[in-house]
């Protein structure tokens, strides 16, 4: 067996269920390897597509996913959404064919390119040491890392030695906190009356959701996520949904007005705090987190606790003496009942006659679409509205790829989603930047006969831009003329449909009643002079 087919066999082995990429001579027989072990292949139309798709899978699926591609160009075809998931620290192997002679045209550095995106980079050295070197990495995307591991043309024509042992997976446990920090934070969850934990991605390791939750009980503390872990708490009368650009007034209020706020794997980076606004003068901050090197990293903290988030919640509940009332007091309880939700926040209706206000355009959706669904988002000036007025069941529901702040991710996105969630009608919410950004995908989305349902906020123009600089006469670099691009989507096979007023939806509802391929909406929505989360963002 050459070391190509055997890293295939033993990733499929291994539990590697979906494989995402563009295949070239570099990467061809090792992805063969994979199907022909039982992994599901799903050819992307660009490098860049295929990484956030592999992303966003591994993210809303719990699994690793792997992503596999051709040698140089391939290669950095991919390096965005590569960028993307590092800085997310999504569990993601990225199988990538490397050329072994300086003179080749596909020649360059991947390792060096790997490392200077924050992925951990690989090479499989040997025939000798191939099964070794893809459980290493295999290892290291467990502990929610991702990994670029470089497979040289030339190695991957060895022949395994007989005598090879193809090496297990090691399973790495997450750590356990320190007693000393440990009984302090216990000290000071028994002293806080208005405690308040925000989970972030950290908080949807296994377990965590509802270890947090039992510690929440105990010390009476309000349950917040980062924008990321949206939906983590739902269903809990103490939810106050997500703290930072987002927060509604309501939540910007109780948080602000915390005693303690406790993060559990959440970076406390300036969008989830608003630049450190949204912690109260007297509020003592504890991070909890796997990497030690992230605590106090954009915070300055009271108190740091490295261990895993499960394992620190369940400690600590185990340190309290009897359950606090805390923030959990009944008339907290019914402000959070009527009057937290952005839906719950009256607004004055902005629409004209040919354009429609985001907001009326969220709220319809949100009334429209099944509960059972899932949110992707791109980034840009409209990113609020989808993710405050689109609802999602939980936090395997919403995709935020957004660690990088890249525009166009959020199609790939979808489909990623989409196919980790198959239950779920997946919705991709863009603006008409990213759309164009991405829009090769819509042939793979077609391909695959998703029934997915992409929502553009069409202002003809990269709106955050405007929101910053304004337009500079006679140079038009941030505004577009306006584009049918309902007509572009029908191109593509898909459905298409313009959407300027609320009654226009009603073409979703009945796509919806039998949706066999995916659906476009060409929403043309009013400018809105920055939202409401930019201005909350850059303090202007």
């Amino acid at each position: 067996m050459r070391v190509h087919e055997a890293i295939g066999r033993y990733l499929a082995d291994q539990g590697v269920r979906t494989v995402f990429g563009v295949v070239g001579s570099g990467n061809f027989h090792f992805t063969q390897a994979l199907v022909d072990g039982g992994a599901r292949f799903v050819a992307a139309r660009h490098e860049g597509g295929a990484a956030t798709m592999a992303d966003a899978y591994a993210r809303m699926s719990g699994e690793v996913a792997v992503l596999s591609l051709h040698q140089g160009c391939g290669y950095t075809n991919a390096i965005t959404g590569i960028a993307e998931a590092a800085k997310s620290r999504t569990p993601l192997l990225v199988l990538t064919a490397e050329a072994p002679d300086p003179a080749s045209n596909f020649a360059i550095d991947q390792a060096a390119i790997a490392a200077a995106v924050g992925a951990v980079p690989l090479r499989v050295t040997s025939a000798q040491t191939a099964m070794r070197d893809v459980a290493k990495a295999l290892a290291l995307c467990a502990t929610q890392r991702t990994v670029v591991l470089n497979v040289p043309i030339d190695v991957q024509e060895l022949e395994l030695p007989d005598q090879a042992p193809l090496a297990a997976r090691v399973e790495v446990a997450a750590p356990q906190p320190a007693s000393g920090p440990l009984e302090e934070f216990a000290r000071m969850l028994a002293e806080a009356s208005r405690p308040v934990f925000i989970a972030g991605r950290g908080g949807r390791s296994p377990g965590a959701g509802e270890a947090i939750r039992a510690l929440g009980r105990q010390a009476g503390a309000l349950l917040a996520t980062s924008a990321v872990s949206r939906g983590l708490f739902n269903g809990d009368p103490w939810n106050i949904d997500v703290s930072g650009g987002f927060s509604s007034p309501l939540t910007a209020e109780l948080i602000a007005d915390a005693d303690l706020v406790v993060s559990f794997g959440c970076a406390l980076n300036m969008w989830t705090t608003r630049h450190g606004a949204l912690l109260g003068p007297a509020a003592r901050l504890v991070q909890i987190d796997l990497d030690p090197a992230a605590i106090g990293r954009h915070r300055p903290v009271t108190l740091g606790l490295h261990g895993g988030v499960a394992e620190t919640s369940l400690a600590a509940a185990a340190l309290l003496p009897e359950a606090r009332v805390g923030y959990r007091r009944p008339e907290i309880a019914e402000r959070i009942r009527t009057s937290l939700r952005w839906h719950q926040v009256p607004f004055t209706d902005e629409s004209t006659e040919d354009r429609i206000d985001p907001r009326t355009l969220s709220v319809a959706l949100n009334s429209v679409l099944p509960a059972e669904r899932t949110v992707s988002v791109d980034s840009g000036n409209f990113l609020g509205y989808p993710s405050m007025y689109l609802d999602v069941p939980d936090e395997r529901a919403f995709c935020f790829t957004q660690a990088f702040q890249s525009v166009g991710l959020g199609l790939a996105s979808a489909i990623g989603t989409a196919l980790a969630q198959p239950d779920r009608l997946p919705v991709a919410a863009l603006g008409d930047g990213g759309f164009l950004m991405g829009v090769s995908e819509l042939e793979t989305a077609v391909r695959l006969e998703l029934p997915l349902l992409v929502v553009v906020y069409d202002d003809a123009m990269y709106g955050a831009e405007v929101h910053h600089f304004g337009v500079v006469p006679g140079l038009d670099n941030v505004t577009f003329p306006d584009r049918d691009l309902a007509a572009l989507a029908r191109g593509y096979g898909c459905e298409g449909l313009t959407v300027r007023s609320a009654d226009d939806l009603g073409a979703v509802k009945d796509w919806l009643s039998a949706p066999t391929r995916p659906l476009v909406v060409d929403a043309k929505i009013a400018p809105d002079g920055g939202s409401w989360w930019l201005h909350e963002a850059f303090g202007h």
